[in-house]
């Protein structure tokens, strides 16, 4: 299927299954039967398949990886931040980005249900497509499509809970059909129990699901994503948590088991190059792929989530910078997700990932550049102006999908898993890490410097490296997070962000004003982004506050109200809280 039928097949198959969550009361409490009842939905494949698409459908939407999971959860961290306020708490988004969140913030409940809403309809075709008829006894080619659409659901259900512990820690955590379960009440599972469980489901999965050349192109798992999924999984289970017991952020003991299960995983896939590899472009990932809705052909994004072009997605428009439709006058998008001015100025000068990483200006209705003041710079991966075809209406949503993971991080966290299990990085730890940066320089390995060879130097490489990588991805909070490093960073960028305001090295070059071509589609800048502003003003070219718009009180709303062995989780929502007794 190609990607605007497989969104639209899913959208018109979503609502099949016979039981879901409501959105209002418990988040595991019943809705009626449809028309639909389990022995009709599963005695067909088609019918299994509409299931399984419908447990899909809850990874879109503005509650899921269209909004909430991917641009505002993932913020504040050391490379963006959201939108920013000065009178924390007000209960809106702004309050999770500062780690100052209540139990009653709207923000909370509605993800969380969906997610569990995702929970329940996986749990429902786990529990019923090996128990068809054809799932033993049918044809080769419908024993083939049952046991995909298996290993999908497992996936699918391994992904919601990733996202419900990496966001609340210890969770209530069905693995069965709400039906099937004689108590609705659950208390909270401890989260290495469930990524065991998990971790074992996608070692099931991986032999279930076929590889991506051996099915039609579009967004539907394929092995790769499974043992991508897997490591992943298996990288947080070896890393930090804040516990409940002591209320502190703790590793296990264990963590080489997991190290092992992620290395070996990437390894797998390091040498299958014929299904997934880097595509040689960085930018092509997100301005050729990802916004010009087309499957990346070298598979270096394993796994997205699919959107529906009409509702499911503001990706673009609430993080990317502000642009026009063809005949509307009307500014369109928020560009609520800024770069920290730091990161910025981290990246190396010649690493191409930072002008894709980073948006500094805001779309003319002739698409010109209108260069924004440094503190307005937008995450840039997304941008609506790359968007191809160009949208048409003054509309929020603009269908982009959101890639979960991408074969860089797959070299990374063998690079990452490998040094931690032999005290020291390996040839293969060293060439991974090296390939993913050698592509940052458009391929040049002559810029990319030297590569540490003990232990924690080439750990503190791979943070840098994923640093400049997987900016504005929604993933740098979290593996700071893992690395029990998120309390650090913070306190270091606002360090950092004070020198830069104070012109202290090493800051103390930089432009206060930057110069801009105007009535360009392109960004034209006068003089260096790393040197003085020049005096007297260059002639043709526009001027803009860049490093001068720094001040102490945006400074210190960066991540505002952060607590370590604290903030790392959000409560859960109140409404769950309040209609289960057996939680806190």
């Amino acid at each position: 299927m190609k990607r605007q039928y497989f969104k639209h097949y899913l959208l018109a198959i979503g609502g099949l299954l016979i039981l879901t969550v409501s959105a209002c009361k418990k988040y595991l409490d019943l809705t009626p039967p449809s028309a639909f009842d389990e022995r009709y939905v599963f005695s067909t494949v088609p019918n299994a398949t509409s299931a399984v698409l419908g447990a899909y459908d809850r990874l879109a939407g503005l509650q899921a990886y269209g909004s909430r999971l991917s641009l505002i959860y993932p913020y504040d961290n050391d490379e963006m931040v959201g939108v920013l306020n000065t009178t924390a708490p007000d209960n809106s988004s702004r309050d999770l980005s500062r780690y100052n969140v209540q139990s009653t913030n709207a923000q909370l409940t509605l993800p969380f249900e969906q997610l569990y809403a995702g929970i329940e309809r996986a749990n429902i075709c786990i529990k019923n497509i090996p128990g068809m008829a054809l799932y033993q006894n049918g044809s080769e080619e419908e024993k083939k499509q049952l046991k995909r659409l298996h290993g999908e659901a497992l996936t699918l259900r391994a992904q919601f809970y990733f996202e419900l512990i990496r966001n609340w820690g210890d969770i209530p955590a069905p693995f069965e059909p709400s039906i099937d379960q004689p108590d609705l009440f659950l208390p909270r599972t401890d989260r290495d129990t469930i990524y065991n469980r998990l971790i074992n489901d996608l070692e099931l999965a991986s032999n279930l699901v076929p590889w991506r050349t051996e099915v039609v192109s579009d967004e539907r798992i394929t092995k790769g994503a499974v043992k991508a999924l897997r490591a992943k999984l298996a990288m947080f289970r070896a890393g930090y948590s804040l516990r409940r017991s002591p209320k502190m952020m703790e590793q296990r003991a264990d963590s080489l088991k997991f190290y092992k299960i992620a290395r070996d995983e990437c390894f797998d896939l390091m040498q299958r190059r014929d299904q997934h590899t880097l595509n040689p472009s960085f930018k092509a990932v997100f301005k050729d792929g990802i916004a010009s809705y087309k499957i990346d052909p070298f598979g270096e994004v394993l796994f997205e989530v699919a959107m529906q072009r009409e509702t499911d997605s503001n990706i673009g428009y609430y993080d990317g910078p502000r642009f026009y439709v063809p005949g509307n006058t009307a500014l369109l998008g928020n560009g609520q997700t800024r770069i920290i001015p730091t990161y910025f100025y981290d990246f190396d000068s010649l690493d191409v990932r930072r002008d894709v990483t980073a948006a500094p200006y805001y779309n003319s209705p002739e698409y010109y550049k209108t260069v924004q003041p440094l503190l307005n710079m937008t995450s840039g991966k997304f941008r609506s102006d790359w968007i191809s075809p160009r949208l048409s209406s003054a509309t929020q949503a603009t269908g982009l999908n959101w890639p979960l993971i991408r074969f860089s991080d797959v070299l990374l966290m063998f690079a990452e898993a490998d040094n931690a299990l032999n005290k020291n990085p390996t040839p293969d730890a060293i060439a991974a890490l090296k390939e993913v940066r050698k592509r940052g320089f458009g391929g040049n390995e002559s810029l990319i410097g030297t590569i540490p060879t003990t232990h924690d130097a080439f750990h503190t490489a791979i943070v840098n490296e994923r640093y400049f990588e997987f900016g504005g991805e929604g993933i740098r909070k979290y593996d700071l997070i893992r690395w029990n490093l998120l309390g650090k960073k913070i306190t270091e960028v606002r360090a950092k962000l004070t020198k830069m305001r104070l012109k202290q090295a090493p800051y103390n070059n930089l432009p206060q004003y930057m110069y801009y071509k105007p009535s360009s589609t392109e960004v034209i800048w006068s003089h260096s982004l790393y040197k003085p502003t020049p005096s007297p003003a260059p002639a043709g070219f526009t001027r803009v506050n860049w490093i001068i718009a720094l001040t102490d009180t945006w400074v210190n709303n960066v991540a505002q109200m952060f607590q370590p062995n604290h903030s790392e989780l959000f409560p859960l929502p109140q409404s769950v809280v309040d209609t289960n007794p057996k939680l806190k």
